[in-house]
């Protein structure tokens, strides 16, 4: 096999002049630059974050970089874990496969007296306030300054696999098997942070880029935001996930220069905007958002206004590379009907496929 050029980082060049911050005393040397003009007795930094970013860590990071005289946590603000495990039931059930959409959103994991003292700490504090964790800008919301921490979904999913990253509201990141993480995540926790962020996006100050956890970053919101608007305008791509599987082949090793050490590659996601990510580069410098926030922020742009007005802020199309060869037999793929996958999975249509053969073996059947 020859190899070839695949583009695994695929990056839109935003114009105009947005600087990006990188390492967090960086970014919160910018954060406490922006706070001194703030002439309040009280001063309240949010920072939302997403599932996936390493709470600990980040909000570590984040103390010892703002000095701030309170912190919130809202982890700590929720419902005790097995009131939130009683709401969620329903949804991720007992099985380890079916599960239903929720259509909870993300004020139903706050116990309102804990939030209503909360804010009365805020109120009665003097000096800089942090308030960090999943749903922060829900415990305040008029910050003077908004920061949201992003994360891509593979990115999750990966942290997941290696036992850092919790459900929501809770604390099960060792649970001995990561794949009911992920189930939470896909019928639960990213439904209520996808309709939070979808909220809260266009009042962003700034985005935090955790991706990759030794270099954090931090860009205006409205850099963000243009970013996907000259996004709309032009061809892009997203930047593709590859992950083994039991049928995994060595095809795409040699064809998308990938690492030739493991032991196979099954999958190509290569555009799912809920999966893939959209590498907007500023400058010289590259910061890494779901690709889905495109589609959250103008969806009749990007898809038109029939599919938009049949499918909604949803991405109706998936391409895969799925790959066989020297591997083993492609699984049966089996998808509901349309009425089926909305009544028991709580799911708008189902998938169809149609496969395009890129090249066979000699016996390919």
């Amino acid at each position: 096999m020859n190899e070839i050029k695949f583009n695994t980082l695929p990056c839109v060049k935003v114009n105009g002049n947005f600087p990006v911050y990188q390492g967090w005393s960086s970014i919160c040397g910018k954060i406490l630059s922006d706070t001194t003009k703030i002439k309040k007795r009280t001063k309240v930094v949010v920072v939302d974050y997403y599932q996936g970013v390493l709470e600990e860590p980040t909000t570590n990071e984040l103390i010892i970089g703002l000095v701030p005289s309170l912190v919130l946590n809202t982890l700590d603000l929720m419902w005790p874990e097995e009131k939130i495990a009683a709401m969620v039931f329903p949804y991720v059930t007992d099985d380890r496969i079916f599960g239903y959409m929720t259509r909870l959103t993300i004020d139903a994991f706050f116990d309102p007296v804990k939030v209503e003292k909360a804010r009365k700490e805020i109120a009665d504090s003097e000096g800089l306030v942090l308030v960090v964790g999943s749903g922060a800008a829900f415990i305040y919301t008029t910050p003077d300054i908004l920061v949201y921490a992003d994360m891509a979904r593979w990115e999750t999913q990966l942290r997941m696999r290696t036992h850092e990253v919790d459900n929501l509201g809770v604390r099960n990141r060792n649970t001995s098997d990561w794949m009911l993480l992920y189930k939470q995540g896909f019928f639960v926790d990213w439904r209520i942070l996808d309709r939070w962020k979808k909220k809260i996006m266009h009042r962003w100050d700034y985005l935090l880029d955790t991706n990759n956890r030794n270099e954090p970053k931090l860009v205006a919101g409205k850099g963000i935001l243009e970013g996907l608007n000259q996004a709309i305008t032009r061809p892009f791509s997203l930047v593709p996930f590859f992950d083994p599987g039991p049928w995994g082949g060595q095809w795409m090793k040699h064809y998308c220069n990938l690492d030739k050490s493991q032991q196979n590659y099954a999958w190509c996601f290569n555009c799912v905007p809920e999966e893939n990510s959209l590498l907007l580069k500023f400058g010289e410098v590259v910061v890494e958002i779901p690709s889905i926030n495109l589609v959250f922020y103008k969806p009749k742009e990007l898809m038109g206004a029939a599919v938009h007005g049949r499918f909604g802020d949803e991405f109706p199309i998936r391409f895969d590379f799925l790959d066989t060869i020297d591997g083993g037999n492609l699984s049966l793929q089996v998808h509901p009907l349309t009425e089926y996958i909305q009544e028991k999975f709580g799911m708008h249509y189902t998938q169809d496929e149609s496969y395009y053969m890129l090249q066979a073996v000699e016996g390919a059947k």
